[in-house]
């Protein structure tokens, strides 16, 4: 059962011993891919992180569940994953089922003081049972006397909004560190996806420095600790929060954007907790792991409910065979992928497929590296892997050779010789989707509707409400080629509204060739639930119906739903010159959007964009 009513807090205790239990640290870096001295970055300076990793175990294959922050932190603080929850869109705040309970919860109740400073970022309201400070001045020293403490640390220093910076600005911060930290440009690491030019390198080069800045912040909370006389009755967790806030990093489900540092120090009166306290670990970690073993450590027992497993403790669990990872709406970009990593392989399904590696979105776009990307590519000086972030569309499937191909640059999924190994992982995929009663299979809008007012988790596993199965077979027919039309057809006029629109988006996939299925799709454009009508619109685009598809979507751009006004823009922005009769829709939008922050940007910018080359008489 998906119910966490049956682990009360209090039962899951008995088994803690109430003394001589270590009090625990987290410190997390946002924004941030193994870009540290210990695990071999030359390019980094990282002395105290370093200094921590060599008195502890350093964990080489720890992967974050979605490589964007509010999906992450919603998995690390329940124990399940955003998409059974619901929150797996960034900052789509849902409202939190009285039967999830935070981790931090469980601890309280056995006596911890629990502290964050201060990053939140669950996707729901933090109720006030989950820590007892959670601040900018949260710290374990504001806890009552003798009580042993599990606290947070949250940098924000490496996050993306802080590595922007160039020119002037780039001089003076690296001029600010001593000798040995500063960071030239003229020596940053570039991935193969990145143009060899000054200002991409210069933006690497900030990154780094962030990453030293934050070394030394870290090092600052260490020393307190050591101040304290704490150390040795201390266990310390560092990580980051998901890959690198550069392009390709946060926001795309590849190893870059996925695979983080951790580094676990525990003191010699804890060795029995771990099977080992030093040296690497191979072990597959998830962040859903996180909360388990955090109350394995305190001698909790973690809810039998929960997604993730113990990887140190009293209680720790086998470990897993494969770790898994979604991707979603982030900001204004609507998208749905999804991922499993056995260690040595990567298998990822993107759910639709006709859309851009890098769509445009208000704060990325502000990254110097994407800058320098789109405005090379507009001067058609991208080639080979440099020109890999502005392919027009993804593959469906994705498989990669983590061991001999980190980077994943070389997609084996029409590999004969891999065709075995693609078929096993992503039934293994679809297996967990289905068991975890993934979310994503609906609308974010349909998902909230179907709620009415609940945690969408509360009706994940009503098959009467929603039909997962049905409809995850429809969605496997996206970018599967004309073999399937027949289906799709059939599809179009399901009773249930998410099976109409995975056959309308598998139409849109299909483009010109979805022809056989003009009478339907031109029904479709009536749905009763705009997400389908907008798929549908798409489909007819490619089909000569673009006339009556394009009064849909001008329609779409008019409703109070910024999540509607979203999904007909981006379309709008996608079928380019034959947006041309939503001209006026557009203006108004717009103007509607003036002094909407985040995902007003899109509609001024992307359909400002796009109303500027319509007016200038050029294609879209």
């Amino acid at each position: 059962s998906a119910a966490l009513a049956s682990t009360t807090i209090v039962g899951s205790m008995l088994s803690c011993a109430q003394k001589d239990r270590p009090n625990i640290l987290w410190l997390t870096a946002e924004d941030m891919s193994p870009t540290l001295g210990c695990y071999g970055d030359k390019y980094a300076c990282t002395p105290n992180l370093d200094k921590l990793a060599a008195e502890g175990i350093r964990y080489t294959r720890c992967f974050a569940n979605a490589p964007v922050c509010t999906p992450a932190r919603s998995s690390i603080i329940t124990g399940l994953f955003a998409s059974s929850l619901g929150s797996q869109h960034l900052r789509g705040i849902v409202p939190l089922s009285a039967r999830i309970k935070g981790y931090p919860e469980y601890m309280r109740a056995a006596g911890y003081y629990c502290t964050n400073n201060a990053k939140e970022d669950y996707n729901f309201a933090t109720p006030a049972s989950f820590w007892d400070e959670s601040s900018e001045t949260a710290h374990w020293r504001n806890r009552p006397k003798g009580k042993p403490f599990f606290s947070i640390f949250n940098f924000m220093t490496t996050h993306q909004s802080q590595t922007r910076y160039e020119g002037e600005e780039f001089d003076k911060v690296n001029a600010e560190l001593r000798p040995e930290e500063r960071h030239d440009p003229a020596k940053a690491p570039l991935p193969p996806y990145y143009p060899d030019t000054p200002r991409v390198r210069t933006n690497v080069a900030a990154f780094y420095n962030q990453v030293t800045i934050m070394d030394e912040q870290a090092g600052a909370i260490l020393r307190q600790l050591e101040e304290d006389g704490l150390v040795e009755d201390t266990i310390i967790f560092f990580y980051a929060d998901h890959g690198s806030g550069l392009p390709r990093g946060k926001r795309w489900l590849h190893s870059t954007g996925l695979h983080v540092p951790l580094i676990v120090r525990i003191p010699d009166k804890y060795r029995h907790l771990a099977a080992k306290t030093n040296g690497l670990s191979d072990e597959l970690i998830s962040f859903v792991d996180l909360p388990a073993t955090a109350l394995s450590l305190a001698g909790i027992e973690p809810p039998a409910e929960w997604h993730g497993r113990a990887f140190l403790g009293a209680h720790k669990a086998e470990p897993p065979s494969a770790v898994f990872a979604i991707r979603d709406r982030v900001d204004e970009v609507l998208e749905m992928s999804r991922t499993v990593i056995d260690g040595d392989w990567q298998y990822i399904r993107n759910f639709m497929p006709h859309r851009p590696r890098m769509q445009r979105s208000f704060f990325s776009e502000l990254t110097p590296i994407r800058q320098e990307i789109r405005r090379l590519h507009a001067a058609r000086k991208l080639t080979g892997d440099a020109a890999w972030l502005m392919a027009p569309t993804i593959p469906v499937e994705e498989l990669y050779n983590l061991k001999e191909d980190y980077l994943c640059m070389h997609n084996l999924a029409e590999a004969p010789e891999q065709l075995d190994r693609l078929a096993a992982m992503r039934q293994q995929l679809f297996d967990w989707m289905l068991k975890t009663r993934d979310l994503s299979l609906l609308h974010e809008t349909d998902m909230l509707h179907r709620a009415k007012g609940r945690m969408p988790f509360e009706f994940a596993h009503d098959d009467a409400v929603y039909p997962m199965a049905k409809i995850l077979g429809v969605a496997d027919r996206v970018g599967r080629g004309t073999a399937h039309i027949p289906d799709l057809r059939v599809a179009l006029s399901d009773a249930d509204a998410a099976v109409r629109y995975w056959a309308a988006t598998a139409f849109a996939a299909l483009g010109s060739q979805a022809m056989p299925a003009r009478t339907e799709l031109q029904t479709a454009l009536n749905d009763e639930w705009p997400w389908v009508r907008f798929a549908a619109a798409e489909a007819c685009c490619a089909i000569g119906l673009e006339y009556e598809a394009v009064q849909i979507l001008a329609a779409g751009l008019m409703k109070r739903d910024i999540i509607t006004n979203l999904h007909a823009a981006q379309i709008l922005v996608v079928i380019g010159e034959k947006a041309r009769p939503a001209m006026p829709h557009m203006r108004q939008a717009i103007k509607k959007a003036e002094g909407l922050q985040d995902h007003g940007w899109y509609m001024r910018e992307a359909l400002g964009d796009l109303l500027e080359r319509l007016e200038a008489g050029r294609e879209g």
